[in-house]
């Protein structure tokens, strides 16, 4: 994988997910009709969703080939990284939303929002396989390869303006998720998202598994909406964490680089 396959990359992910939002923007009657009015469950919102992986494995499988492909793809079952990283990810993403309640009427009337709990395990799994699987794309080809020419931090910073802008359209359509919330602050936490899950990638060598269960924690339906104030905690946290691992944020040493794992005898490395 070249460092110019960004190129590429970044065309597919946009034309495959603007290209469907743009026919329900521009020509809303004949699509509506003939493929329904999107919503977050749309068949069309899933495919654009997926856009960034699509758009990977579609590269992969054309510069590496079958062997390649499963290679790139067994970066998600990496998953050995510092207890601190399992902490954050998994305590402190719903701390953040649950402080972040705090200072937003109502947001914290109830702490489990949901009629039974396989009604929350449904929803859960529906988050599983929509939002989480954009980090193929994101973390698993666009991040390592940024990280060839610049320091991860620049990365992080670079790769989160792209991922903000990508989600715009989605704002402009009532029925799709991002309707309903406010603009700006998803913007800047997308940044401060991409900063933080910048260092635990590349501290877990490459993992595609861990960026995905963050970006679950993100989208938990169990954690109440805090907007926009969960966005001022998560730059917080963002600051504490390039501050913690400042040595290896902004030097590209240890930075992962390689989109598709070397093969030797039979072990992935």
């Amino acid at each position: 994988m070249r460092q110019r396959d960004l190129i590429p990359f970044f065309a597919m992910a946009f034309l495959i997910s603007w290209g469907i939002l743009a026919l329900y923007i521009f020509v809303p009657e004949p699509t509506v009709r003939w493929f329904g009015n999107l919503t977050g469950s749309h068949p069309l919102f899933y495919v654009a969703v997926y856009a960034p992986a699509i758009a990977a494995l579609t590269l992969t499988l054309f510069r590496h080939g079958i062997d390649g492909t499963w290679r790139f793809l067994a970066r998600l079952l990496l998953w050995r990284v510092s207890i601190p990283w399992y902490v954050l990810v998994i305590v402190g993403v719903p701390l953040v939303f649950y402080v972040s309640a705090l200072f937003k009427e109502s947001a914290s009337n109830t702490l489990f929002p949901f009629a039974s709990v396989p009604a929350y395990l449904l929803a859960l799994f529906v988050m599983a396989i929509k939002g989480p699987v954009e980090e193929i794309g994101w973390r698993g080809l666009a991040l390592p390869l940024l990280q060839r020419s610049m320091a991860p931090i620049w990365a992080g910073l670079l790769l989160g303006v792209i991922w903000g802008i990508w989600h715009l359209p989605a704002f402009l359509l009532s029925g799709t998720p991002q309707s309903a919330w406010s603009l700006t602050p998803f913007f800047v936490g997308t940044i401060a998202l991409s900063v933080i899950v910048t260092p635990l990638f590349n501290s877990a060598r490459g993992s595609i598994l861990l960026p995905a269960l963050f970006h679950l924690q993100l989208i938990n339906p169990l954690w109440p909406d805090a907007q926009p104030y969960d966005t001022a905690l998560f730059v917080a946290v963002a600051a504490a964490v390039v501050r913690l691992n400042r040595d290896a944020m902004f030097t590209r040493k240890g930075a992962v680089t390689d989109v598709v794992p070397k093969a030797k005898g039979g072990v992935f490395h």
